[in-house]
């Protein structure tokens, strides 16, 4: 029995869990991908069957459909297994794989070159973690910015390590100047930065600075240290400080005006940067501050 369950969905990636409880045996009838997607175990172990190639996907590694390829699934043993599926907007896909395979625009429906790709120890954590965000009860949703760039960075990271093993060569990049990157980091932090209080998706950051969302990442991440979505998350909470120095009483109201989903949220989130709560934050910086201003006073 296979059940299938949503995690996420943005126009630039979805995201499915998917549980299998068959036991041992197969294999079974011939089944059609109806899209390009990339599965990454969770547990248990399944076989791929391409022709008369056999191949083994557990949680060791990535496992590599095309859109339109035929293949049936065998079980070696009675444990089923579970994943989750990655489906990657064919546009970004294809660009990311661009990088590795310039090859790609020769066959821009059959990205894959092969069925599976080593999965190491950091990225079954990452995987692990994501998945565990978006399947838990939270009182209020992960951002899909954070989202996005977490799968994009999963995905890059098993792309290349696919890529790495097959021994196909890299795209050989033209020379690109600094000033072309920095241009671009800068015209993505001046888009966020005048939109701390929105809802800000990858997808849209992207079109704004005229690039693709794999390039916008990875040049971000290369320029700033940074994701965008860690970027924005320091504008907000740096603009709560000032706020809440000023004295600032509704924390509610300064969350949502900051782009939180909530005011539990925001003091979260909050925490985890500082390692106090917001109104923790504002007694101490409204006393510091009356204290300044009386030695000033005195002075």
């Amino acid at each position: 029995m296979l059940e299938y369950k949503s995690l996420y969905n943005s126009s630039i990636v979805s995201l499915s869990d998917y549980r299998c409880s068959a036991c041992r045996g197969g294999p079974a009838e011939e089944e059609h991908s109806s899209d390009n997607k990339i599965v990454l175990m969770r547990h248990g172990v399944f076989c791929k069957h391409v022709g008369k190639r056999i191949v083994a996907s557990d949680v060791n590694q990535a496992t590599f459909f095309s859109k339109g390829s035929t293949y049936r699934v065998s079980h070696p043993a009675d444990c089923g297994d579970r994943g989750t599926i990655f489906s990657v907007s064919p546009h970004v896909l294809n660009d990311m794989i661009h990088e590795l395979d310039p090859s790609i625009s020769d066959h821009p429906d059959r990205p894959f070159p092969f069925v599976t790709g080593p999965c190491d120890s950091r990225t079954f954590y990452q995987h692990r973690e994501l998945v565990t965000v978006l399947e838990s009860v939270q009182s209020y949703p992960p951002d899909s910015l954070w989202v996005d760039e977490k799968a994009m960075l999963l995905i890059t990271d098993v792309l290349n390590a696919a890529f790495q093993r097959t021994g196909l060569p890299k795209k050989r990049h033209r020379p690109r100047t600094d000033a072309d990157h920095i241009d671009l980091a800068e015209a993505a932090k001046s888009y966020v930065a005048s939109r701390i209080g929105e809802r800000v998706i990858l997808d849209d950051v992207a079109r704004a600075v005229n690039a693709s969302p794999f390039h916008l990442t990875r040049v971000f991440r290369r320029r700033t240290g940074m994701p965008v979505h860690r970027y924005l998350i320091c504008l907000r909470l740096r603009t709560s400080l000032e706020q809440l120095a000023a004295g600032a009483s509704d924390l509610t109201a300064l969350a949502l005006d900051l782009g939180f989903s909530s005011h539990s949220h925001f003091t979260d989130t909050f925490r985890r940067e500082f390692g106090c709560s917001p109104s923790d934050m504002r007694h101490t910086l409204t006393r510091k501050s009356l204290r300044e201003m009386s030695k000033n006073l005195e002075a």
